[in-house]
């Protein structure tokens, strides 16, 4: 019997009230068994790909007997969609773990692939659709990685849709979903891009690969302030954090959470990372943020959203949630 398994849970609950369908994904989908990379890919041609339905296991669409990789994809139109609006992407429930492209850049993730694989097939998939990968004129494609070890496999169950989001109104700038992670063993900032993995935020590292790992470790994540966008008057919410942090934007520091108390007394993992961000420091177009974390114990990182830029009005509104 398969065991139980998500490195999304605390992610998910953040964005449960309030969803409206704006494109239905349900129905037919291309669909190959086997694994390869260049399958994410916008430009691939998948027309010689099978077609299959879509929440249904790939058992029942022919392929019985089957575990092991596979690849789904399909196709929406950006034009559907508003640059005004953020979005949702639904997948349902997936057996057991995936990875999710749009237009060729991971989104999101759920389980652990091979060789560490684990299980997420009890998890609702809800990624959140950065407006950046979105081709709002037109053609978008979708492209998600399946592994399966037994029994029913792939898109199994549940809603598949992109969806907006009303809750995250709040946000200017919505930061949840992957980040680059890294373990570090001092405080120095990592230069070596082959030492960053992904991991999904929110959410605790032990969730994800990094069990039984307390210690320092660095987060990023690079992203894109809308030119219209006024940089003054916003805050970096990072939720909560399991035990300290220091956050840098674009190089220099704009916060830290540190009560300096020992485990089992520290209280700095209950408060809500809320920090100014000088109009100075942010740019339009490309910004990059980095966030240290010293964990002592139990849980780390990054663990409870919400996580993003805002107004000082809206994060008041978040205090108060």
């Amino acid at each position: 019997m398969k065991y139980v398994g998500s490195i999304l849970l605390l992610f998910l609950l953040l964005s449960a009230p309030s969803i409206a369908q704006t494109i239905n994904l349900r129905g037919t989908w291309k669909f190959h068994i086997d694994d390869n990379h260049t399958w994410a890919s916008p430009q691939f041609d998948d027309s010689g790909w099978k077609n299959v339905f879509a929440p249904s296991a790939w058992e029942d669409e022919g392929f019985n007997g089957y575990d092991g990789f596979a690849w789904y994809r399909r196709k929406f139109d950006g034009k559907q969609l508003s640059k005004k609006e953020n979005y949702y992407l639904r997948l349902g429930y997936i057996d057991d773990c995936d990875e999710v492209y749009v237009n060729g850049k991971l989104i999101g993730f759920s389980g652990r692939m091979p060789p560490r694989f684990k299980t997420s097939y009890n998890t609702e998939r809800r990624y959140l659709l950065p407006p950046e990968v979105i081709n709002f004129s037109g053609e978008n494609t979708i492209a998600i990685r399946v592994f399966d070890v037994m029994q029913g496999g792939g898109i199994v169950d549940g809603e598949l849709g992109i969806f907006q989001q009303e809750k995250n109104k709040l946000m200017v700038v919505d930061l949840q979903g992957v980040w680059s992670f890294t373990p570090s063993e001092n405080k120095d900032p990592i230069r070596n891009k082959n030492e960053w993995k992904k991991i999904m935020v929110p959410g605790p590292w032990e969730h994800q690969d990094f069990q039984d790992y307390d210690g320092f470790a660095w987060y990023k994540k690079t992203f894109i302030l809308p030119p219209e966008v006024s940089k003054a008057g916003l805050v970096l919410v990072l939720g909560k954090i399991d035990d300290f942090d220091v956050a840098y934007l674009n190089g220099k520091v704009i916060g830290s959470t540190n009560d300096h108390r020992p485990y089992g007394r520290s209280e700095s993992y209950e408060q809500t990372r809320i920090y100014d961000i000088p109009a100075a420091s942010l740019k339009a177009g490309e910004n990059v943020i980095e966030v240290l974390v010293e964990d002592m114990g139990n849980i780390g990182g990054i663990y409870e959203g919400p996580v993003g830029i805002t107004t000082h009005a809206n994060a008041k509104k978040i205090l108060e949630d």
